[in-house]
């Protein structure tokens, strides 16, 4: 009968270090293998990315209707490589509601949608027949993709954090247009109707036509002393 001899001690101290060593050989190979991961790197400018951006025309209202059947429609036909984005441009505006300041977001142009494919036969098919869309702004036949600066005007271009930029402040867009009849809330003129003869958005304040004994005399009102009638 053959007897085993136990390891001793230096030697089963041995095996876990190299069993330790291993793993750490094999951490270090997982390391290096997730560091040579290049991540894709995104353009600054939408233009960059592949594709053209052409502009079409929708039903307004329903813009995003029509992103979403637009959305659909390239998965069902298979199209993801070719139409890549549908984008409804928005932008930040500071409006008066019940007298106060606030930031929403506006579409920048009603009716219409960006999108960014591949042109060919079957991407301008898939497009031009889906629900909501009237057409391709520009020739029927074969649209014209956006510049580059229109794209940028329209989209923007990224800027990394790191850069100090600021953020661009919200244009503000007034509720109302010269020549549009107002109802006065505030003031002397309270409950009083008036056309705007003028709009200073610099200083939010606008000259009103109001009909005073029979006469229209001006008034400078404050923005949040009027109402859209």
């Amino acid at each position: 009968m053959t007897l085993e001899v136990p390891e001793s001690k230096e030697t089963q101290s041995t095996a876990v270090d190299e069993a330790g060593e291993a793993e750490e050989a094999v951490e270090a190979e997982e390391v290096a293998a997730v560091a040579e991961i290049v991540l894709p790197v995104l353009p600054s400018s939408p233009y960059d990315l592949p594709g053209g951006w052409y502009v079409v025309h929708s039903y307004s209202g329903y813009e995003k209707k029509v992103k979403a059947n637009l959305e659909t429609r390239v998965k069902s036909m298979h199209l993801e490589d070719r139409v890549f984005d549908v984008v409804i441009p928005m932008e930040e505006v500071v409006e008066f509601k019940a007298g106060r300041k606030v930031t929403v977001e506006r579409k920048k142009f009603p009716g219409y949608i960006l999108v960014r494919l591949y042109m060919d036969d079957d991407t301008w098919y898939a497009v031009r027949n889906t629900p909501g869309v009237t057409g391709f702004v520009g020739s029927a036949q074969k649209p014209v993709p956006l510049s580059r600066r229109e794209v940028e005007r329209i989209l923007g271009v990224r800027k990394d954090d790191e850069s100090g930029a600021e953020k661009k402040e919200p244009t503000f867009k007034p509720a109302w247009e010269v020549g549009e009849t107002i109802r006065v809330v505030e003031g002397p003129f309270a409950d009083f109707n008036g056309i705007i003869e003028d709009i200073n958005v610099d200083q939010s304040k606008v000259r009103v036509l109001v009909d005073i004994f029979g006469r229209e005399t001006p008034v400078e009102l404050n923005f949040d002393q009027i109402l859209k009638y």
